[in-house]
């Protein structure tokens, strides 16, 4: 088998289970959560470490931003020997309670986005592996964490989340809005493979506390602070049960 040509990796130099945050720098801060970490490769959006957590081998990749980068890193690592995805990533909560720091892991994606459409309908239904979702919200909820589970919204255009779209999204009971779950979701099951995600809040966009936001650390709740350290342990204990 040829390298993958964006990831650079081959056959035999992945394990079976991926975490794959969006940010390349995500990748480094999980490995340090691991007890063995090693960069396999490294190219434009994507790093590739290997790690072990628990005596679980695992892979960390980034996908980068948004789906088409995403369904990128899905496919070759698929190609190479993953099965199993986890996504750990950042949210913009949809409704109102929901705070920067809470956890929220994902019962479906709606598909505001074009790639999942180069690869089948919209009717189709972006929906989690169901061993994986219980497994994050187990790892959520044995850590004590105010976790919420629903679905979500994966959207294209981050500049262009108009206060009518965010009303919609809100009616519809969507909790939150971000940017790959949808395409990881629907590669997954078209390839018979699993795929999970739990994003942590870093802002609500009906409260108006955006991310980018300027609020000072006094004004966040205290869970906002270690919010995203704290996903990974989740993630990372839900790969020990995967």
């Amino acid at each position: 088998m040829a390298t993958q040509p964006h990831l650079l990796v081959d056959e035999g130099d992945v394990a079976d289970l991926a975490l794959v945050p969006g940010d390349p720098g995500r990748v480094d801060r999980i490995a340090d959560h691991c007890e063995t970490a090693e960069t396999i490769a490294e190219n434009r959006e994507y790093k590739v470490v290997n790690a072990t957590y628990g005596g679980r081998e695992l892979t960390i990749c980034s996908t980068g931003i948004g789906c088409p980068s995403a369904a990128i890193a899905v496919e070759e690592l698929a190609a190479v020997g993953v099965e199993t995805f986890v996504r750990v990533g950042t949210t913009g909560a949809l409704q109102s309670g929901i705070e920067i720091g809470d956890m929220v892991v994902a019962t479906g994606a709606a598909k505001n986005e074009g790639t999942t459409k180069r690869y089948e309908a919209v009717e189709y239904p972006a929906v989690p592996d169901y061993h994986v979702l219980s497994a994050l919200v187990d790892a959520a909820e044995g850590n004590d964490e105010d976790v919420h589970v629903g679905p979500i919204a994966s959207d294209d255009a981050y500049y262009a989340e108009t206060d009518e779209y965010v009303a919609d999204w809100e009616a519809a009971g969507l909790l939150c809005v971000e940017m790959e779950a949808a395409a990881l979701f629907t590669l997954a099951r078209r390839k018979g493979l699993r795929a999970g995600a739990i994003c942590t809040v870093d802002g609500n966009l009906v409260e108006g506390t955006q991310k980018g936001t300027d609020v000072e650390d006094d004004e966040l709740p205290a869970k906002a602070k270690d919010n995203v350290a704290r996903a990974i342990d989740i993630a990372l204990e839900a790969s020990t049960q995967l």
